[in-house]
C-alpha cells in the first residue's frame, strides 16, 4: 500500500510541471509591423498588437526565428499576422502569413 501512495503522490506533483511546460508550447497568434531584422541572429523587432491569449498589450519586442527561411517574409516595414510560442524565454517566431 505504500509503494502505491508513493507513486501517487509522485504523479500528483508532476502535473503542475506538465501543465507548465504544455502553457510554454501553446501557439499564440498577432498582426505586427516589421520594425528591424538582424539575419546574423536571426531575430526579428516587430511592433505587435495587443495578445489576448497572453494578456499583452500592444508592444515592440524581439522575436528570434528558428527556420531562417521565414526571414524572407520579413522585411521592415511589412505588416504580418504570425504565430509564435514561448522557448524558455524567448518567443519563437513558427509561422508567418
Amino acid at each position: 500500500m505504500t509503494s502505491v501512495r508513493t507513486m501517487l503522490v509522485a504523479l500528483l506533483l508532476a502535473v503542475p510541471s506538465v501543465s507548465a511546460q504544455a502553457q510554454s508550447t501553446a501557439a499564440h497568434q498577432a498582426t505586427g509591423v516589421v520594425k528591424s531584422v538582424d539575419r546574423a541572429k536571426s531575430t526579428v523587432m516587430l511592433a505587435h498588437d495587443p495578445v489576448k491569449s497572453l494578456n499583452w498589450p500592444a508592444m515592440t519586442m524581439p522575436f528570434t526565428i528558428k527556420d531562417k527561411a521565414l526571414l524572407e517574409k520579413l522585411p521592415a516595414g511589412k505588416k504580418v499576422q504570425f504565430e509564435f510560442v514561448q522557448q524558455g524565454k524567448d518567443y519563437v517566431i513558427t509561422n508567418v502569413k
